[in-house]
């Protein structure tokens, strides 16, 4: 009986898991700028993807492959957001980014704070300049 009501779940977070990566998939495809296509790749692909591995995890029930899983998964929640936010933030400064589908734009301001501060022109030296200034503060910080 248990065995009957693990496979039926297993197989009902397969097909939301698939239903979720395949919405991923649409959202890349019909989005129309570089940070929705982002959203829709990143969210629904590492929900569908918990919701596959937690249905591989009913399914085989061994230690080691439920280990196994849980790492993969855990890989895939830190990496994800890292991995979109570098794409964000290099389709920003490259341009590829719509600035009429944008309701807020922090990193415009940021930049031409540290401009101003800073007495920089590229957009490349004022990346370094704001981190450098963030270093600085978290150094001053730790020191008191």
């Amino acid at each position: 009986m248990l065995d009957t009501v693990l496979h039926v779940l297993a197989a009902v977070l397969f097909l939301a898991g698939s239903f979720l990566a395949m919405v991923a998939g649409l959202g890349i495809a019909r989005f129309p700028d570089l940070l929705a296509r982002m959203h829709a790749a990143t969210k629904p692909q590492v929900l569908g993807l918990g919701m596959l591995l937690t249905g591989l995890a009913l399914e085989i029930r061994t230690g080691v492959v439920i280990w196994t899983l849980v790492l993969v998964l855990l890989f895939q929640l830190i990496t994800a957001p890292v991995s979109a936010h570098m794409v964000g933030r290099a389709g920003y400064r490259t341009g590829r980014v719509r600035d009429d589908l944008l309701v807020v734009d922090e990193l415009t301001d940021d930049l031409a704070a540290v401009r101003r501060t800073e007495h920089v022109t590229d957009i490349d030296d004022a990346d370094d300049a704001m981190v450098q200034a963030l270093a600085d503060t978290e150094k001053r910080g730790s020191d008191a």
